[in-house]
């Protein structure tokens, strides 16, 4: 497939556009649930930060990164949302079934069980783009070989 104006292959595929606008509807999803309930965890806390806090971040990195792969399908930003989506995804298994305890200027965010209110919604969105990153970055890859091939 070829660009009509140019004669080149696109610069982004149908296939990363897909993936991308998956990507980001599920760092939606991740970024709805964080803000929705941050409020929930605002009294676990230390004297640096609230869980809350760290929620918001969450929310926030997710938006920014979903709209930037939306702007621009680009290795960077498939290997950010992959950072973003599996550093949540991480942290709430981590935390669903470790007691780490308080980590610094972290606080202690134990929460035993998977019956909260978007926890599971959140965990298995966050999974979910965590893959589509991946595939999605190597699509990238695929799609940069393919337009240096061409010229």
């Amino acid at each position: 497939m070829t660009d009509l104006i140019t004669g080149r292959p696109p610069r982004v595929s149908a296939a990363q556009r897909l993936v991308g606008v998956l990507t980001a509807a599920l760092l939606g999803v991740d970024a709805y649930v964080h803000l929705h309930d941050a409020h929930l965890y605002d009294a676990v806390t230390t004297s640096w930060l609230s869980q809350g806090d760290l929620f918001r971040a969450e929310a926030v990195a997710a938006i920014v990164v979903g709209v930037a792969l939306l702007v621009w399908p680009h290795p960077v930003g498939w290997v950010l949302a992959a950072l973003v989506a599996g550093s949540a995804a991480g942290a709430v298994f981590l935390y669903t079934y470790v007691d780490v305890g308080r980590l610094g200027p972290l606080p202690d965010m134990y929460e035993p069980t998977w019956d909260l209110p978007g926890k599971l919604t959140s965990g298995a969105a966050e999974i979910a783009a965590t893959v589509l990153a991946v595939v999605g970055f190597a699509l990238s890859i695929r799609d940069r070989r393919r337009r240096r091939a061409a010229g």
